[in-house]
């Protein structure tokens, strides 16, 4: 049997890694606001502060390294208790009880605040109370097609400010979203995500008729508003193109086209995937500038510092392959730049 104030080699030790601790406070920490954020930190601070020094005067008392009354401090903090190293004279005991009575409320009282902040931010989040219209431009995303949640994440990623509308929980959406909770064919709800200070839209749903309902209602609040629809229908798309709407998509024919060209030529669809999805680089749609006018493509990308992939000319896309196309007024320029010259070009835009 050990002596008091000793414990065996071979009794089991807390298996609890500190980086790990670190890390489920930051998220503890990430999902609170500021106000009770600075309250955890005081927590933890004062918490360390206790076991530290209940450490430190226990190891002195008992006549142990710092290492093993810390062991002690902490085992005693978190009501562990493993009976292995205990206080063997009065002093100690005295050290003890003042830890007990101090650290463990600290530690209690911690993880009391982090709950109810967590369980508060959810219920506001629910709410959308603290739900805010972003300050400068965002995109517009309308509807609820399967494919929006990752549309939304890729939006998100990118930097961009994103206000979605769709019938949906907003707590299963990123933070960064502006949810408007309702129905998107209804003119109310889509009044209330202000539509006129979009930058783009995208309308989506689960039938090709409510996507034209809801283009119909944004077109008549936004008439301006350069808007791309997800449809599958030609029916839809030539009432949409009625409306102005000349981007339209349809996702099945797009994955369709890429897993052909994929077989034709094996390397093609990786090169897709690596054009629209890298951390490296971004695609961007800018205005041709005036010293570009009049000049051929080919010339624009052997000057160009990015990749000039081709140009929009009256709403068609030109590769500038079978024909060398000159840029005129009111072209567009599609191009993939790296990371930071993209912002930049986006922010010009």
């Amino acid at each position: 049997m050990p002596r008091d104030g000793e414990r065996y080699d071979d009794e089991p030790r807390s298996t609890v890694c500190p980086g790990r601790l670190s890390s489920v406070y930051l998220l503890m920490a990430r999902l609170v606001n500021a106000g009770t954020r600075r309250h955890i930190v005081f927590l933890v601070l004062g918490f360390v502060v206790i076991v530290t020094a209940g450490a430190a005067a226990f190891a002195a008392t008992q006549g142990l390294p710092f290492t093993t009354g810390l062991y002690w401090a902490i085992t005693t903090a978190t009501t562990v208790g493993y009976g292995d190293v205990t206080p063997h004279n009065p002093i100690g005991r005295v050290v003890a009880s003042v830890v007990m009575l101090t650290a463990i409320p600290t530690l209690g009282a911690l993880f009391a605040v982090t709950a109810g902040a967590s369980v508060s931010a959810g219920l506001r989040r629910i709410m959308q109370l603290d739900s805010h219209f972003p300050p400068g431009s965002y995109r517009l995303v309308v509807g609820m097609h399967p494919t929006v949640p990752a549309i939304v994440a890729e939006l998100v990623a990118a930097h961009d400010a994103v206000v979605l509308v769709a019938d949906v929980d907003p707590t299963t959406m990123p933070e960064a979203v502006h949810v408007i909770k309702g129905d998107p064919t209804d003119p109310a709800t889509i009044r209330r995500a202000k539509p006129a200070g979009a930058q783009h839209a995208l309308v989506t749903a689960a039938t090709d008729g409510d996507v034209l309902v809801s283009a119909l209602i944004l077109r008549e609040h936004a008439p301006e508003l350069p808007i791309t629809a997800l449809t599958n229908s030609r029916v839809v798309r030539r009432g949409l193109e009625a409306l102005g709407v000349d981007q339209t998509v349809s996702i099945d024919d797009l994955v369709a086209h890429t897993l052909a060209k994929s077989l034709e030529t094996p390397h093609a669809g990786l090169l897709i995937e690596r054009l629209v999805d890298s951390d490296e680089h971004r695609l961007v749609e800018v205005p041709a500038e005036l010293a570009e006018l009049g000049r051929p493509l080919s010339a624009i990308r052997r000057d160009h510092g990015g990749l000039v992939l081709g140009l929009v000319h009256d709403g068609a896309v030109r590769l500038g392959i079978a024909e060398d196309t000159v840029v005129s007024a009111g072209d567009l320029l599609l191009i993939a730049e790296p990371i930071e010259r993209a912002r930049t070009h986006v922010a010009r835009t």
